[in-house]
């Protein structure tokens, strides 16, 4: 049997292939800058629907965000075996599962927009290494963390204006001690954050809104596509929800900075699964 799964910080989403059936679940997310061995182990413990195929996965491909470096491989990893003790492990980062998603076997450009943000250069055949995604507190520029961020500074200094403002407060009864708590005293405030963003949606032909994301997304083409010389020249595939639900505002901050939009895709697990059995030599009946 063989797993595949792509997890960002919020949450994980599964596949698998056994003799012809596909299955797929959902765990919280699996991020080894948040989560230890241990605690990894309980994600998956807690699913109640993994027990039956705890010992018959044979390989795991785990494509995450926060797995981009030898150790924090080893942590993923390691809390895998825990569930799954007889599986083959292969651990790597979620930019990765994202080329394999969107490009294919075309050079391009792929980009996270989810609750964080990245971004990378694909050549056909190999993600290269680049100095972005610094993390929600450094960069994750145009992610649902940002935003959230920028929504609930605004309104706590009361830029916002006054009738969104009571909106805001009310969906999300916030103060500025809530706030506090929750971003400097509390586990995940990443998610946190990034959970703020959903007003975008509810509210999304407020110019306050728009302005909001134009900035951000602006602020990722500045940040992390002009950082590639030729990147007008190649295409520019995005991932994730912020890219998804918001993608008429980020087409046209795109055309505005002359970048080539390929796919979007709000999630890449059906690409890289269909990648990966590809890979393994295993044809789908519905390919």
């Amino acid at each position: 049997m063989i797993l595949v799964a792509d997890s960002g910080s919020s949450k994980t989403d599964w596949m698998g292939y056994d003799n012809g059936e596909i299955i797929t679940f959902n765990t919280k997310g699996i991020n080894p800058y948040f989560l230890n061995e241990q605690e990894i182990y309980k994600v998956l413990a807690k699913k109640e629907e993994f027990a039956p195929y705890a010992s018959k996965v044979q390989e795991i491909y785990f494509f995450g965000a926060g797995s981009s470096s030898p150790d924090k491989h080893e942590v993923v990893s390691n809390g895998l075996s825990l569930f799954f003790k007889k599986a083959f492990i292969s651990v790597d980062n979620d930019l990765v599962g994202s080329a394999y998603a969107t490009c294919g076997d075309e050079k391009g450009l792929s980009c996270i927009l989810g609750t964080g943000s990245n971004i990378s250069y694909f050549d056909g055949k190999h993600v290269h290494d680049s100095r972005h995604g610094l993390g929600y507190v450094l960069g994750d520029e145009g992610s649902g963390t940002y935003f959230g961020r920028k929504l609930v500074t605004s309104y706590l200094y009361g830029s916002m204006p006054e009738k969104l403002g009571k909106a805001f407060a009310e969906t999300y009864d916030i103060n500025k001690e809530s706030v506090i708590t929750n971003v400097y005293q509390r586990p995940f405030p990443n998610i946190y954050l990034a959970s703020l963003s959903r007003f975008m949606a509810s509210n999304l032909s407020h110019p306050f809104i728009v302005e909001v994301l134009r900035a951000g997304f602006q602020e990722f083409v500045d940040t992390n596509i002009k950082d590639y010389a030729d990147y007008k020249n190649l295409n520019c595939h995005f991932i994730g929800s912020i890219a998804y639900f918001y993608q008429d505002v980020l087409r046209a901050v795109c055309q505005e900075n002359e970048v080539k939009i390929g796919n979007i895709y709000q999630k890449p697990i059906h690409g890289i699964f269909n990648y990966i059995l590809h890979k393994e030599g295993i044809q789908l009946a519905a390919d």
